[in-house]
C-alpha cells in the first residue's frame, strides 16, 4: 500500500509533534546533553505590568538561537536591547553554550547585532523579495 501524503496549513499541526519527536530521537546521540531548552527574557514597562516586548529563543546543540527580539519604539535607543543580548549570552554560557546565532531581515536590525559582536555567515537574497535575510553568529570566548 502506498503511503498517504496530505497538505496541511495548520499552524500547530499535531503531526508536526510526531515529526519533531522522531527527529529529536534521531539527533539525540549526536547532540548529547545539549538538548532543547527555552531561554527568553520578557520586558515590562513596569513591574508586574503586561509584556511590552522581549527576546525569545532557545539553547540547542551547545548554541543559543535568538528567534526574535522586539522592543516597542519608546524602549529603543537607550541600551535595553544590548542589555538583553548581554543577559542572554551570559545565561547561554552558563548553560554550556559555545556561541549564539540569529537571523534578521535587511530592513531590521543587522547593524545592531553587528555592534554586539555578531558576524554574518550567510545571506539569503530576495527573502522577502526585494530584501535579504542575514544569518549572524557570535562565538563566545
Amino acid at each position: 500500500m502506498e503511503p498517504e501524503v496530505t497538505l496541511s496549513e495548520l499552524a500547530d499541526d499535531p503531526a508536526a509533534r510526531v515529526a519533531l519527536e522522531g527527529l529529536s530521537a534521531f539527533n539525540a546521540p549526536f547532540v548529547g546533553p545539549h538538548g532543547f531548552k527555552p531561554l527568553s527574557l520578557v520586558v515590562r514597562r513596569e513591574p508586574g505590568g503586561p509584556p511590552a516586548g522581549g527576546a525569545f529563543g532557545w539553547c540547542y546543540g551547545a548554541w543559543y538561537f535568538l528567534r526574535y527580539l522586539y522592543l516597542p519604539e519608546d524602549l529603543r535607543g537607550g541600551g535595553l536591547g544590548a542589555r538583553l543580548i548581554a543577559l542572554l549570552e551570559a545565561e547561554a554560557r552558563a548553560r554550556g553554550c559555545i556561541g549564539a546565532w540569529i537571523d534578521t531581515f535587511s530592513f531590521q536590525a543587522r547593524p545592531f547585532y553587528e555592534k554586539q559582536g555578531y558576524a554574518v555567515f550567510g545571506t539569503l537574497e530576495d527573502q522577502p523579495p526585494g530584501h535579504a535575510r542575514h544569518f549572524l553568529f557570535k562565538r563566545f570566548t
